[in-house]
C-alpha cells in the first residue's frame, strides 16, 4: 500500500517546532487532502480544513469522522505534506495520522499503529494505447520508463521490475498523472483505489492489474493503518475497538462512494 518513507527522507526533513494538539475534546488529524480517493480537498464538501484552505474529503475522513464521534471529540482536519505528517505527529502537532499510511517496521520504530481500515493491491497506470496495456507479468515492463511518488512504497517497488528505466519519483499525484499522460513516462505505480480515481478523470489511461505475477510485498505494504503516537497505547486501543465495529460491507460502500464523489 502506501508508501515507505525512506531514511534518507526522514533525515531530510526539517524538524516542527512541537505545538501540542489540543485537549480531549478534539482529535486533530493529520492527512494530506490530496490522495482521491483517500483524500482530497474541496471547495464544496467534507470537514473543513484548520487553514481555512477549504475543505477536506475522502474514505479517510469518513473513516476520521467515525472515530472522532465514537472518541465523542470534534474532528479536525490539519493539511500536511506526506513527509511531514510523522513529524508532525511526534512533535504533538496532530494528535493521529489516518492518511492511507501503511504500518511498516520503519515507521513502527518512530510510531504506534491500529488495525488495519482498508486492503488494497499495486497495480500499474498506463495510457489506454500504451504497449504495456496488456502486461502480463512483470517482467512485460523490461525497459519501461516507470515513475511513483516521491518517499513512498510505490517508488521502491519499481525495482522489482526487471530492466526497468526508474524515473526520478514526484512529490504529487496530478504531476505524476500527467507524466503518464503525457508519454514522458510509461507507468505510474499506485494503489488499485488511486488507479481507479485516475483513469475514473483521465479517459486516456487504464491500469493493469498483474495478480500474482506482480510486486512482491508483505501484508503491512497492502494495508492502511490509523498512527498514533509510541507512548498513546491506550488511544491506539480506543481506535482499535471503534475500527472492529466498522464491518467489510460498510468499508467497501465508503470506498464506492468516495469514488464516486471525487473530483
Amino acid at each position: 500500500m502506501k508508501r515507505v518513507l525512506s531514511i534518507l527522507t526522514l533525515g531530510l526533513v526539517v524538524t516542527l517546532a512541537a505545538c501540542t494538539t489540543s485537549d480531549d475534546s478534539t482529535l486533530v488529524v493529520g492527512l494530506e487532502c490530496n490522495y482521491a480517493p483517500f483524500n482530497w480537498t474541496s471547495t464544496s464538501e467534507g470537514v473543513d480544513i484548520e487553514q481555512g484552505a477549504g475543505y477536506c474529503d475522502g474514505y479517510d475522513v469518513e473513516v476520521a469522522q467515525t472515530i472522532a464521534d465514537e472518541l465523542g471529540r470534534e474532528l479536525v482536519i490539519r493539511k500536511i505534506d506526506w513527509d511531514g505528517l510523522i513529524p508532525a505527529l511526534t512533535t504533538n502537532e496532530i494528535d493521529v495520522i489516518i492518511a492511507g499510511m501503511s504500518p511498516t517496521e520503519e515507521r513502527m520504530e518512530r510510531v504506534n499503529f491500529t488495525d488495519a481500515y482498508f486492503r488494497s493491491e499495486q497495480v500499474l497506470v498506463v495510457r489506454t494505447d500504451s504497449a504495456y496495456v496488456n502486461a502480463e507479468d512483470l517482467s512485460d515492463f523490461s525497459g519501461a520508463r516507470v515513475i511513483a511518488q516521491l518517499g513512498t512504497l510505490q517508488d521502491d517497488l519499481i525495482d522489482q521490475i526487471p530492466g526497468v528505466d526508474h524515473a526520478d519519483p514526484l512529490n504529487d499525484y496530478p504531476a505524476l498523472v500527467q507524466q503518464v499522460a503525457s508519454g514522458v513516462s510509461d507507468a505510474l505505480v499506485a494503489e488499485l483505489p488511486v488507479a481507479l480515481s485516475i483513469t475514473a478523470n483521465n479517459d486516456n489511461l487504464t491500469f493493469v492489474q498483474l495478480g500474482d505475477n506482480g510486486f512482491s510485498v508483505d501484508e503491512s505494504q497492502i494495508t492502511v493503518s490509523v498512527a498514533t503516537r509510541l507512548e498513546e497505547t491506550a488511544l491506539r486501543d480506543d481506535i482499535n475497538a471503534i475500527l472492529a465495529g466498522i464491518d467489510e460491507e460498510t468499508r467497501q460502500a465508503w470506498m464506492s462512494a468516495a469514488l464516486d464523489r471525487q473530483p
